[in-house]
């Protein structure tokens, strides 16, 4: 008998097959049997008129803080999530120097936008070494299995001190010693090595991450301790604009150490059609043998903007800046007030720097998200046009659409991924055989974006909901987060519904899947603020064969544990 039976399901299991209806069995942890099961379970589920998927592996999240309060990393686990990857674009908690907690909190808190005040309150500290930071995490269990990779910034803070926070250039015995502890973690099961190059992250003082201007020598010093091991992935985050030069030496590490790398593949407004040249030399990589995988998301990487928010046009004024650190029930009642808002659509707030402006004051990229959410609008829709139909000033308009919905209506700036206004790009990049889903960024920043939920929006809209141009097929919506995902970093035991691989599932109501709008809660440790959105239609979500969520509560249930390394059919995790 077996301990699970889900019966008369749609099945679509994770290769990219055509859906069927059929059967699944599971005793333990494993999936033993897929299609017609006749031996009964322990437990049935007749699963008619829903969709039965893997369970979907996010490979870029920022829960390396948050797992150590909290066992079911939410938001992401209420979405499908039933393996997450941590230690992205370079930034994480180990190695630590014994004085060195306070700096990793303020990069996290500048690179993630994670509330500085939760990280310190809630992260329970108790190591120093990479492989110490991964028994941490395996003495724990979870509501999804985790991973994590090796963070080239507190990597850099660990060999360097200060020289390696202002940004110095290594020495060889830096590189050395850098390599050699990369090196200890991969050893110890980290996934592999990340690094970012980006300007946008910068440490809580403003100055770039450690890392951003690596010299080749250090980047391919590091790099060769993962071929020297055969083993782990070379993440990286680079300026967008200047990504066709970045990818050059990228390709050619994985090249000389035989291992796989990725990089974040977005539309930028400064060169908009750049990502399709990356998309062609993508493609030309992948036929020659490289082992390059561009991340991808799934609607266009945007800021929210509200009141309650990191930002909002206008988070610079003085006139804001009076109430700003207020309780929000005095905010809202002086937002109310006719006289202030006067003062404050009238103000002109100083400059703060061309990124910052550009947030705050481009009228033409902001939108209402709306109750339902909307994250494809079209330029009738923005707040220039809105104003300009209206009679009234933008900086009117977006003040009382601010105020809707008693002060917690947010607004969408689609920062990537939109500059023709629409989707195209990321239909194509999704359709790309050699992009993986990624960029998601859950359990980060808090206060700007909540695109953990993209897992879900990939049926919502691209498979369901789309109100113009093609939809995309669920059999490939599904492969995209599940085996294409799961195979990249080595998760050779998941990502399929096939005998002999993980249990790990999920029965989705395809009828009644629905995204919320995303909203702001005070729920991360010290009352740190965090922005959520929750979802129906997730019947059940299985880790490991044992039941984690129902109908989108908890069942208490924490099967999940950290992934060392790569995993293989009937592997098992520590």
């Amino acid at each position: 008998m077996h301990d699970l039976v889900i019966r008369n399901a749609t099945i679509v299991d994770g290769t990219g097959a055509p859906a069927y209806r059929g059967d699944l069995a599971v005793s333990g942890d494993q999936i033993v049997a897929v299609g017609q099961v006749s031996e009964p379970g322990k437990r049935e589920i007749d699963a008619e008129g829903r969709l039965l998927a893997p369970g979907f592996v996010d490979i870029h999240t920022h829960y390396d803080g948050q797992c150590t309060w909290d066992p079911y990393l939410t938001p992401s686990g209420w979405h499908g999530v039933t393996t997450a990857v941590m230690g992205s674009c370079g930034v994480g908690f180990a190695p630590v120097a014994p004085n060195g907690q306070e700096f990793l909190i303020d990069l996290m808190e500048g690179v993630e936008d994670i509330p500085g005040a939760a990280l310190s309150e809630g992260i329970e500290w108790g190591w120093e070494s990479f492989p110490e930071y991964l028994d941490a995490l395996a003495s724990k269990s979870y509501g999804m299995d985790i991973a994590t990779q090796v963070p080239h910034g507190p990597l850099r803070a660990y060999v360097m001190g200060q020289r390696g926070i202002d940004n110095e250039e290594a020495t060889a015995a830096d590189i050395e010693k850098m390599a050699a502890l990369v090196k200890e973690g991969i050893a110890a099961g980290a996934l592999g090595f990340s690094t970012s190059r980006t300007l946008i992250h910068r440490c809580k003082s403003g100055e770039v991450m450690p890392g951003t201007y690596a010299a080749r020598d250090e980047l391919f010093g590091i790099g060769k301790s993962l071929g020297e091991l055969g083993q782990g992935v070379f993440q990286m985050t680079s300026n967008h604009v200047d990504m066709d030069q970045e990818v050059i030496w990228l390709r050619e590490l994985s090249d000389m150490t035989g291992r796989p790398a990725s990089f974040n593949l977005l539309q930028c407004d400064e060169r908009p059609d750049l990502w399709r040249e990356l998309l062609t030399w993508l493609d030309d990589a992948a036929a020659a043998g490289s082992k390059i995988r561009a991340q991808v998301a799934g609607r266009p990487s945007g800021l929210l903007q509200g009141w309650r928010c990191t930002a909002h046009p206008f988070v610079f004024c003085p006139t804001w800046q009076s109430i700003a650190m207020k309780p929000w029930p005095e905010q809202l009642a002086t937002l109310r007030d006719p006289s202030f808002r006067a003062r404050l659509v009238a103000e002109v707030p100083p400059s703060q720097g061309g990124f910052y402006d550009f947030l705050t004051r481009t009228w033409t990229k902001m939108f209402p998200l709306g109750k339902e959410p909307n994250y494809e609008p079209t330029p009738d829709q923005s707040l220039a046009a809105l104003a300009k139909a209206q009679g009234k000033t933008p900086a009117e308009v977006a003040y009382d659409l601010l105020l809707e919905d008693e002060g917690e209506a947010l607004l969408y700036f689609p920062v990537f991924n939109y500059s023709y206004g629409n989707m195209e790009p990321i239909r194509e990049q999704l359709l790309n055989d050699n992009t993986i889903l990624g960029l998601g960024d859950g359990g980060a920043h808090c206060g700007a974006i909540q695109d953990a939920s993209i897992t879900t929006y990939l049926m919502t809209h691209w498979v369901q909901g789309r109100t113009r141009g093609d939809r995309l097929p669920l059999e490939r919506v599904i492969k995209k987060q599940t085996y294409d995902t799961a195979e990249f970093f080595g998760f050779h035991d998941r990502g399929r519904l096939l005998p002999g691989l993980r249990a790990d599932l999920n029965l989705i109501d395809l009828e009644r899947l629905h995204l919320d709008a995303p909203r702001v809660v005070h729920d991360l440790p010290a009352g740190g603020r965090r922005l959520i959105q929750e979802v129906q239609g997730y019947s059940a979500t299985f880790v490991g064969g044992v039941q984690v969520y129902a109908e989108g509560e908890t069942t208490g249930e924490l099967p999940g544990k950290l992934v060392r390394g790569a995993q293989h059919p009937v592997a098992r995790v520590s």
